[in-house]
């Protein structure tokens, strides 16, 4: 990125502290404060030494000067502290949601692009190395640039002779910084991926641990993620040796201009134009200025980084939302489904997901969507909530395509129910009146509840619905954790119901209870089941059977048995299966 591209980012940056801006202004004045205590501090020190060299005239307050000039910058370096910490952070914290909340609008591609660990990386540490940048850097360089500046008007003020002939050590200085700061901003980037990488690789082995384990991949894995952790290890030492070696230049150059100022000042002394006291101030003064300059080269690392994971984060803010731009409002649909030759595809693939697809789900009536696996039935049901857009075609609802439609009023149409059922860290309560759900009465929520069959477990509970299922239901077996999505989309009562595999991984007795409370729930509703057992949708209005995107086959189950095709072929298999077991 070019000087001129990090300085726009940066502006952008400074964006998010202006609504600190007292904070922001307090701790600047603490600044001011600071830094005129450590010049009025370094201004004493030409009478003390005076004083010292002739102590008859040594004055008594000075010692109570010098006490009062460090506890007003203590004060000071308090405040300064405060308003940026509280800025840094706050900005942290805006930016995390703005962030969370951009992700949560944008459209299901950009999830089948970024890993979630990906995301984790940008809500975490980017978000924190932003603030770094934005505010924490920002305290640095104006902390330490004041009381440089303070330092050199007290040089000036006791000799500008002197002054203005070290300043010659300024274009060296300037170079190197700038040699810095190219360097930083080359690495800040490749290391916030790399740590992303890491984060990836440990997420992947530690969720699938027991896979890791049964196969004997435990090697695999580690060598897989040492060798990430290596990478993330040579780059963060490139920063090391870059802020090293930068470090150890600026301060060389202060030694040279340390230097040049004993000679100079040590001739001016000579001919009488400066004074012991001054002498020693110039001495404190160009003292204080070194490590102010190590400080400001230093900061290069913080907020390069900062650039970077900002460049990083505005790629999610700056990406488009998912297509909302209907105006039809919605209050309640009849549930008519129609599909005219719908084609989609995935972001990349050359080979459509879905490939002319028509057909009709009315009110009242049971779709059932079969297939082998990658016949694109997923891929079907997620176009109805358009968490993806379709190719060509029309999708409509009670006549009217679905772009038609707030996606707000759409998707609050649907019920969905999955084979990996999402539950929250949260109760059984939480769970079931859901979002949008949270204003339903105690007794709509049971009604649900035991409508789903989950009443028998729920009761048992030591705290009924108000106990914890956990991080992402782990408390609950695999048909308790089915049964209570089924409560959810009770309790919702949409008018249509997306049946996803529902009961493909449960064991017979967790299936037949499933099974009963979802015949509670489908009536009156459009529903739409995909079903891996065909035997659960034996008594569907209508079958639709997929292969390479296309629907192959259509009809009732005992027509499409009698039709000898994919269907009968799919449905003997499952049956010899059935007789093997």
């Amino acid at each position: 990125m070019s000087d001129s591209g990090a300085w726009q980012v940066y502006k952008r940056l400074l964006g998010f502290a202006r609504p600190y801006r007292v904070l922001l202004g307090l701790a600047v004045l603490g600044m001011l404060v600071e830094a005129g205590a450590g010049s009025g501090f370094l201004w004493l020190m030409s009478p003390i030494t005076n004083n010292l060299v002739n102590p008859e005239d040594i004055n008594p307050w000075m010692p109570l000067a010098v006490i009062g000039l460090f506890l007003l910058r203590g004060i000071a370096g308090y405040l300064t502290d405060i308003g940026m910490g509280k800025s840094a952070r706050s900005i942290a914290r805006d930016l995390r949601v703005k962030v969370l909340d951009k992700y949560m609008r944008l459209p299901g591609q950009r999830f089948d692009s970024e890993p979630v660990p990906s995301m984790l990386v940008r809500l975490g540490s980017d978000c924190d190395q932003v603030a770094q940048a934005a505010v924490d850097a920002m305290k640095v360089v104006l902390q330490q640039s004041l009381q440089a500046l303070g330092a050199l008007l007290m040089m000036l003020w006791y000799s500008w002779q002197v002054t203005l002939a070290i300043f010659v050590l300024a274009p060296p200085l300037a170079w190197v910084m700038n040699k810095v700061a190219k360097r930083y901003r080359s690495i800040s980037h490749r290391i916030q991926e790399s740590g992303a990488e890491l984060l990836q690789a440990a997420d992947q082995t530690l969720s699938s641990q027991q896979e890791v384990k049964v196969y004997g991949a435990q090697p695999t894995e580690l060598e897989r993620y040492t060798r990430l952790a290596n990478t993330n290890l040579r780059l963060a030492m490139k920063v090391e040796s870059t802020r090293s070696i930068s470090s150890s230049m600026v301060q060389l150059i202060g030694a040279v201009g340390l230097a040049a100022l004993l000679l100079i000042a040590g001739h001016e002394a000579a001919a009488g134009r400066l004074t012991v006291g001054d002498f020693v101030a110039l001495l404190m003064a160009m003292l204080a200025i070194i490590p102010a300059l190590k400080q400001l080269t230093n900061v290069q690392n913080m907020t390069q980084r900062g650039i970077a994971s900002a460049q990083r984060l505005f790629s999610v803010l700056d990406a488009e939302d998912e297509p909302d731009h209907g105006t039809r409002p919605l209050q309640r649909a009849n549930g008519l489904i129609e599909f005219r030759n719908v084609t989609a595809r995935y972001a990349g693939q050359a080979k459509p997901a879905l490939q002319d697809v028509s057909f009709i789900a009315r009110p009242g009536t049971v779709t059932a969507i079969v297939g082998r696996s990658g016949s694109g039935k997923s891929t079907l049901i997620k176009l109805i909530p358009r968490f993806y857009e379709i190719e060509s075609g029309q999708i409509l609802l009670d006549g009217h395509p679905l772009q038609e439609y707030p996606l707000a009023d759409l998707r609050r149409q649907i019920a969905l129910v999955g084979q990996q059922v999402t539950l929250f860290n949260g109760s059984v309560a939480q769970n079931v009146a859901y979002g949008e759900l949270q204003g339903r009465s105690p007794e709509a929520l049971q009604h649900a509840i035991v409508g789903a069959n989950a009443a028998e477990f729920v009761e048992q509970m030591p705290r009924g619905v108000d106990e914890p299922v956990g991080a992402k239901g782990g408390k609950l077996s695999g048909g308790q954790r089915q049964r209570l999505a089924i409560a959810r989309a009770m309790l919702k009562d949409a008018p249509i119901l997306i049946l996803d595999e529902a009961t493909a991984a449960l064991d017979n007795e967790s299936e037949r209870l499933v099974q009963d409370a979802l015949q509670k729930l489908m009536p009156d509703r459009t529903t739409l089941v995909i079903a891996h057992r065909l035997s659960t949708i034996e008594h569907a209005d209508q079958v639709l059977v997929m292969d390479q995107g296309r629907i192959v086959e259509r009809g009732t189950h005992h027509e499409l048995l009698a039709l000898g095709g994919v269907y009968e072929h799919l449905h003997s298999m499952q049956f010899r299966e059935r007789q093997d077991g």
